[in-house]
């Protein structure tokens, strides 16, 4: 009765006029960036960051996350008419998805990924909601030696799973930790690294270093590379499935919402590492494997639901534990701090509203995504064609008014023009900027779990490996650590990112 009542609350908090508009702004605006290539929903979100400051925490909260799993649909649409992943997620979707199209099947192809993204959506959000206040329940037992310790493992998954070599993984993971200890320390409120500046005694903006490492490098990055695109456009007449198709379809949507169910709670794992597993397996199920490039079904449901399944179930560990599994989830903490919400299983007691509101949301926004996507196909192929010279002006104003609004300053676009720097060589040198976010996001509250736990062991180190749950942790992430110098096991994930770098 109480998961009824409470499922109540959020579609009454979804459902109001203000929510609704907000949600299909979020939805709207992550098809449009998905379906561009080279602007993904992390860049967009981190644009849209203060936009959230003047909002209720639940309407913020509904744009982004709508954002993000509406470029899940977006980018397919990109990988079948252009054979340009417009996420890295669709990656997977060009194999097939564009051999389809070639063949004069765009439109079922267009299908596919829509229906079996909305059926894996709504199958994700219903784990969502029956298994998000179970595990909370779990995480109330937690203590700060527990905490840290599942901090120190989901930095060492993101880090092991970021694209790059582990080494600059776990570079950009300390750098991320040290820019989180800017500003006052927790326990004495001494100012650290503040070099004299009043302006850093609150630490470092978190949207300027957000949108300096993403929106910004983005924008320098892909304006190079602007050039014209030849687009397969589908005939509205033919966006539905025979029963052939239907049939072939079924089984690898039903396989991908479970692959990404499970990998989306990953740490690092979530949308790319979904839809690449979901591929593999079903060449390795399928009687006919030699089809597999060249226009297999199975090549483009499987990895569209999993890569849909996988973007909603990573906010499982972020509502529950308030550990973020990606960089997504990393901005979607620092919306939640902006608010004063302290991110964990407390979410659920403090503000309800704000958490069933959230799931409740996402079955609305999968439903928007499906119309969408198709009755709008000659929309979005218009916006494939436009040159970004023309949207990356608009755009870097927008940015530019946002930043300057935090504070009424221009410090923070100075900050960001110089992560933008940063950013720029972290490309450079191919090394993946997401695992810093997780450090500096996490930094200072594993700072302030490590100091509590020290305080209640007056000084003793040993109290981390007294818990049960902190040793198994702890081992993991040393097991995790060593595994990854294992020839074997380097080389293969090596290859498991070639094609999406």
């Amino acid at each position: 009765m109480d998961f009824l009542n409470n499922l109540g609350l959020g579609f009454e908090a979804a459902l109001s006029l203000n929510n609704l508009t907000f949600c299909f702004i979020g939805v709207l605006v992550g098809t449009a960036i998905g379906i561009l290539p080279g602007l993904g929903p992390l860049a967009t979100i981190a644009m849209l960051l203060p936009l959230t400051y003047s909002l209720e925490p639940v309407t913020g909260l509904i744009m982004i996350s709508g954002i993000y799993y509406g470029a899940q649909y977006g980018g397919s649409t990109t990988a079948i008419l252009v054979n340009l992943p417009g996420e890295s997620s669709s990656v997977v979707s060009c194999l097939d998805g564009h051999q389809m199209a070639r063949k004069g099947r765009a439109g079922a192809a267009l299908a596919i990924a829509a229906l079996g993204s909305f059926f894996a959506g709504t199958i994700a959000t219903m784990l969502i909601a029956a298994f998000s206040p179970i595990l909370a329940e779990v995480a109330f037992l937690f203590g700060p030696v527990e905490y840290f310790a599942m901090m120190v493992l989901g930095l060492t998954a993101a880090t092991l799973l970021a694209h790059g070599s582990f080494i600059k993984g776990v570079a950009m993971v300390l750098t991320g930790l040290i820019l989180g200890l800017v500003g006052a320390d927790v326990n004495s409120g001494t100012y650290r690294f503040t070099f004299g500046s009043f302006s850093l005694t609150e630490g470092i903006e978190f949207v300027a270093v957000a949108m300096g490492l993403f929106a910004f490098t983005d924008i320098v990055t892909n304006i190079r590379g602007d050039q014209a695109r030849e687009v397969t456009t589908p005939s509205l007449r033919n966006l539905w499935l025979n029963r052939r198709e239907a049939t072939e379809a079924a089984f690898p949507v039903i396989r991908g919402t479970a692959i990404g169910s499970v990998l989306g709670l990953l740490p690092g794992g979530g949308a790319m590492i979904s839809s690449f597993a979901s591929y593999a397996i079903e060449k390795r199920l399928a009687k006919r494997p030699q089809e597999f490039g060249h226009g297999a079904i199975a090549g483009l449901a499987g990895p569209e639901a999993a890569n849909n399944a996988g973007a909603q179930t990573s906010f499982i560990p972020m509502l529950t534990l308030g550990i973020p599994s990606n960089g997504v989830m990393a901005l979607m903490i620092g919306a939640l701090m902006v608010h004063n919400i302290a991110p964990g299983p407390y979410v659920m007691v403090s503000n309800p509203e704000v958490f069933w509101g959230l799931i409740a949301s996402m079955w609305i926004g999968n439903a928007m995504l499906v119309i969408l996507n198709l009755p709008l196909i000659p929309l979005w192929v218009r916006l494939i064609q436009v040159h970004y010279w023309i949207l990356y002006p608009i755009i870097l104003t927008v940015c530019c008014v946002g930043l300057f609004s935090i504070e009424n300053s221009l410090l923070p676009i100075y900050f960001a023009a110089g992560f933008t720097l940063v950013g720029c060589l972290f490309w450079r040198f191919r090394a993946e900027a997401a695992p810093l976010l997780l450090g500096f996001i996490l930094g200072p509250l594993m700072e302030e779990h490590f100091r509590r736990a020290l305080l209640l062991s007056n000084g003793d180190l040993a109290i981390f490996y007294q818990s049960p749950l902190s040793i198994v942790m702890l081992s993991i992430a040393a097991v995790m650590c060593l595994v990854i110098v294992l020839p074997q096991i380097r080389r293969g994930r090596s290859v498991a990112f070639t094609e999406d770098a």
